[in-house]
């Protein structure tokens, strides 16, 4: 066996690894609230809110979920918050792409936690910026009281739910909900706020303050559902338009009501027959190398992604540290920046580190940004980036001003962006190619993916030095055995807040994803965004040239 080919396996090895370990914690992370909670749901004869999902979307169509790893690894001192206690996602009902929010009675009885609002933000700000149709699974306690002040009263908590129901209404986006278990307290006006409300007798309840509450309050003794129940609101309340026996029944009205949605006038985005990639997309696994920090040629990952035959490169002689060029993924046009991670030699004779963003290359990124928002195609950004080139002879040719003509072209960029991580993302690299704080429509992590202001060598030296020098000034001697200490403790905690899942977890990402779904999540993101004309114009303002 040569060279190649052990390199090859050992890449392979490394990344099935990394993707049966995601693959392991997903299925957790799928178990919700473990099986006591489960018992529970059974006995009152519910589905669980993945069940619902299954059962609301279309025979063998796709359920695109987004934020499964949110509030992965937090909330340990209550028990954790799988998924956040929320499934969301895209999936087909009645032939349409909907966003459906379920809410999973299974974690703390599907309550509140902070990351529960900043995923429910994100899937509402999802279906705002697709105008896509939203369907609410509820079935929920409210908010997790111990944890009232991080979750209440901001403008990226709780309350900012109730404004995007309103905001989506006025766009003419539908939105129906389904209150399947509890629905309490300020909660309470997300079904009322919505365009439809669907309860099932015996679960399904409606109110501002339960009857514990109403007897504190007022004195009042009153059971469930005479004060909130399916019978109350359909038959004296009026919130409510329909009640349902069972879980089953309401999905099915849910599908009707969907089925003669008039169909959206659409974005207008170029689509072709498909294509098979002229590689196996199986073989991304063997790609990337093992270690980060070792070169690799982008075109085989691009090759493995689009249609057979479609990347047609821009500036190819130019700028070879990003790769950009025009091509099809699954029929659709795209326009692709790409950071090309292999060593390449200028066009003055110097050799270019990979994944290093020079003034040439963000130069050329600039200019085919705007080109493809002229043209009205989507931009996807597969980043593998360690930041701009450093030193005097870049900071004398401008890369601060360069750098800020690429943020600038993708600040103000009208089509959508879809971003995938597929190694490295550190620093203002981060930023040019189109990280969370610029607005992609979707942005996905390979499990190789690492996300932080710098490598974690370079940082971890650099927080010890600052920490010798503070404890130095002390008075403090510290030994060589002491700061090898240091050093580990700083690398080993700088690594883990790197990690896809910590970025996962707070939602930096939508998701963490096998290599081989990179293609078909592109495509449905397209087809997502198709939904929603673009109404702006592109100007990018004032840039230095």
């Amino acid at each position: 066996m040569d060279q190649q080919q052990l390199e090859t396996n050992k890449n392979e090895d490394a990344m099935r690894m990394a993707i049966s370990t995601m693959k392991q914690r997903l299925g957790t992370i799928e178990q919700g609230g473990g099986k006591k909670s489960l018992e529970k749901v059974r006995q009152r004869g519910k589905l669980t809110a993945r069940e619902r999902i299954q059962y609301l979307i279309d025979r063998d169509s796709r359920f695109t979920e987004i934020g499964a790893f949110a509030a992965y690894d937090m909330y340990e001192e209550y028990g954790g918050c799988p998924a956040a206690g929320t499934v969301g996602g895209i999936g087909y009902v009645s032939g349409r792409q909907c966003m459906i929010v379920a809410n999973d009675m299974t974690v703390k009885a599907g309550a509140w936690f902070p990351m529960t609002g900043k995923k429910n933000l994100r899937l509402q700000e999802i279906a705002m910026e697709n105008r896509l149709p939203v369907i609410y699974l509820v079935d929920s306690a409210g908010v997790f009281l111990p944890m009232q002040d991080e979750i209440f009263p901001d403008k990226e908590h709780f309350g900012r739910i109730f404004r995007n129901n309103a905001r989506m209404s006025a766009m003419g986006i539908t939105q129906i909900a389904a209150v399947m278990g509890s629905c309490v307290a300020g909660g309470a006006y997300l079904p009322i706020m919505s365009d439809e409300v669907l309860m099932v007798e015996g679960n399904g309840s409606i109110f501002l303050a339960g009857p514990y509450l109403v007897k504190a309050a007022i004195g009042e003794d009153v059971d469930a559902e005479t004060l909130g129940g399916a019978v109350t609101h359909t038959e004296i309340s009026g919130i409510a338009d329909y009640k349902f026996k069972s879980d089953e029944e309401c999905l099915d009205q849910i599908k009707r009501i969907v089925s003669k949605l008039g169909k959206p006038e659409n974005a207008g985005f170029d689509r072709i027959e498909p294509q098979a990639p002229a590689k196996l997309t199986e073989d991304l696994d063997s790609v990337l190398p093992a270690d980060s920090s070792r070169p690799y040629d982008m075109l085989e990952v691009i090759e493995r992604i689009v249609d057979a035959n479609t990347f047609d490169q821009y500036k190819q002689d130019y700028g070879k540290s990003i790769l950009c060029g025009y091509a099809r993924i699954d029929g659709w046009a795209v326009g692709i920046v790409a950071n090309q991670r292999k060593i390449v030699k200028s066009r003055k004779g110097e050799m270019q580190m990979g994944g290093v963003i020079y003034n040439d290359s963000a130069d050329k990124a600039a200019r085919f940004i705007m080109n493809c928002n002229q043209k009205k195609i989507p931009l996807v950004f597969l980043q593998d980036v360690t930041g701009f080139m450093v030193g005097s002879r870049s900071e004398h040719s401008g890369i601060i001003k360069d750098g800020a003509k690429l943020v600038n072209a993708v600040s103000n960029s009208v089509v959508p962006k879809i971003t995938v991580i597929i190694g490295n993302s550190y620093g203002a690299g981060n930023y040019a190619m189109c990280g969370k704080a610029y607005d992609p429509r979707f942005i996905y992590a390979w499990p190789s993916a690492k996300i932080a202001v710098m490598g974690g060598e370079q940082a971890a030296k650099t927080l010890l030095q600052i920490q010798v020098a503070s404890l130095k000034s002390k008075g403090q001697e510290i030994t060589p055995e002491e700061e090898a200490r240091l050093l580990k403790e700083i690398t080993d905690k700088y690594n883990a807040q790197t990690t896809p899942y910590y970025a996962a977890s707070r939602l930096w990402v939508d998701d963490i994803i096998d290599p081989a779904d990179t293609r078909i999540r592109i495509a449905e993101g397209i087809k997502a965004a198709n939904n929603a004309p673009v109404e702006q114009a592109f100007n990018v303002g004032v840039f230095q040239v």
